[in-house]
């Protein structure tokens, strides 16, 4: 899949532009210059196509050390970008910055998409016409207020992008995730060295990755490595954000992931950060502490951990945790039970009856709360789609649906249905909707 990404200087409506094109409001959006401080990730879909999209802190040529990030963010982006969209201010002149940046993508040898932001009356569209001395072929007014001009922009990135093609490959297929360090390569080394039957390496679709296909008990499974940092100088060393493009690409083919969390560091905000990204894709998850070997008196700590995953996770409490040393090989024979395991239940398929008498009996045992004089009923409930299970249940009116009893119907549905390791929707509709 394509990667896309987003280049500009600070306040010209790069995140705003992103939220048009993801059709989601996930960027921040101020009107402070320098507000979107790490790249930003989206997945875009359009006529049959999909792609890849990045958004990047806005480019300052000032001396702080917060404006040199930015640009080795902004770098780093290019390198991985198929092509890059400059946004650009049409209501302002072009300025050294505007030509810091070209200089920049002139040299990237990429597909430059020039794109005037804030065109959105006939008068300023007669502005275009000046950015063409930034040397670029294309150039496309938009408007993202208005959401004027993406189909154009959006035909123009998708023209040689071919359409997605269904691959019937119904393999396990796991990626292993996490920040640098943590023991991603040593442990998928250990892996296929326990599990010794390596059918093949092939080189993944994710630069830097390799996929490796491999039988274990009996069944075919391909497992994708995201560890690959090329070290084109000290920027790419050591900053943990800048290899998550690659991780998201993975994350995109896999049925399930595994977090590898450093047990010698513990665990951090990032950590986080990229399990979310696991779970927002709808995927199976499991959480691997590694470097156990580390631990003192590991019988006693696992329970602390077990604890501290639970407090710092709350987020996916349904994520199984193992323990492990990729170092010594010591209790590598628990992952791959629970990779199978989140797998089977990412996939599972649940019948129509079961789920409509556990959501009738959580019904009875705990009404929906009131509002307004009006309470919730709920009156069928089905499975309309898997990976992850996807349960859809016909009400008087979705409006009335609260979160907390939202969780309440999943904890319901949990308790009766082995769902470990696995996100699960539940989709609220109008009768007759």
């Amino acid at each position: 899949m394509q990667t896309i990404c987003l280049i500009g200087k600070p306040n010209v409506g790069k995140s705003s532009i992103f939220n048009r094109l993801i059709r989601e409001k996930k960027a921040i959006i101020l009107d402070t210059p320098g507000i979107t401080r790490d790249r930003l990730y989206g997945k875009v879909k359009y006529k049959g196509k999909s792609f890849h999209l990045i958004d990047t802190g806005g480019i300052s040529l000032e001396n702080s050390q917060f404006d040199h990030e930015i640009i080795m963010q902004a770098q780093l982006a290019i390198d991985e970008a198929d092509i890059i969209l400059f946004v650009v201010d049409g209501l302002n002149e072009l300025n050294s910055t505007d030509n810091h940046i070209k200089n920049m993508l002139h040299k990237s040898n990429k597909k430059v998409i020039v794109v005037v932001n804030k065109l959105d009356n006939e008068k300023r569209k007669e502005n275009i016409y000046n950015y063409y001395e930034l040397g670029f072929p294309v150039v496309i007014g938009v408007s993202a207020e208005h959401n004027l001009g993406f189909e154009e922009l959006l035909n123009e990135i998708t023209k040689d992008i071919k359409e997605e093609e269904i691959v019937e490959d119904n393999s396990l297929k796991f990626c292993v995730i996490g920040r640098p360090n943590v023991g991603k390569s040593s442990l998928i080394n250990a892996l296929l060295n326990e599990n010794r039957v390596i059918v093949s390496d092939i080189a993944g679709t994710t630069r830097d990755a390799i996929d490796t296909k491999f039988r274990y008990e009996h069944q075919d499974i391909t497992v994708i490595d995201t560890a690959g940092m090329r070290k084109k100088g000290r920027i790419y060393e050591n900053i943990e954000k800048y290899s998550l493009i690659r991780s998201l690409k993975a994350i995109d083919r896999s049925d399930v992931c595994v977090l590898v969390i450093d047990a010698s560091m513990g665990i951090i905000e990032h950590d986080k950060h990229i399990a979310s990204y696991a779970i927002d894709a709808g995927k199976g998850i499991v959480i691997a502490v590694n470097k156990w070997d580390t631990i003192n008196n590991p019988d006693k700590e696992i329970s602390k951990w077990k604890e501290l995953i639970k407090s710092e996770f709350q987020f996916i409490p349904y994520a199984n945790v193992v323990f492990l040393s990729a170092m010594t090989k010591k209790r590598m024979n628990t992952l791959m039970p629970e990779v199978i395991n989140a797998y089977e239940n990412n996939k599972k398929e649940i019948k129509t009856s079961l789920l409509n008498n556990i959501i009738m009996e959580a019904v009875s045992i705990h009404e929906p709360p009131s509002y307004k004089g009006k309470r919730l009923k709920i009156y069928f409930v089905s499975q309309t789609g898997n990976k992850p299970p996807k349960i859809t249940m016909q009400v008087n009116n979705k409006g009335l649906v609260h979160f907390s009893y939202e969780r309440y119907l999943e904890n319901q549905i949990r308790n009766n249905i082995d769902l470990t390791g696995t996100p699960i929707i539940l989709q609220f509709k109008n009768k007759g909707e």
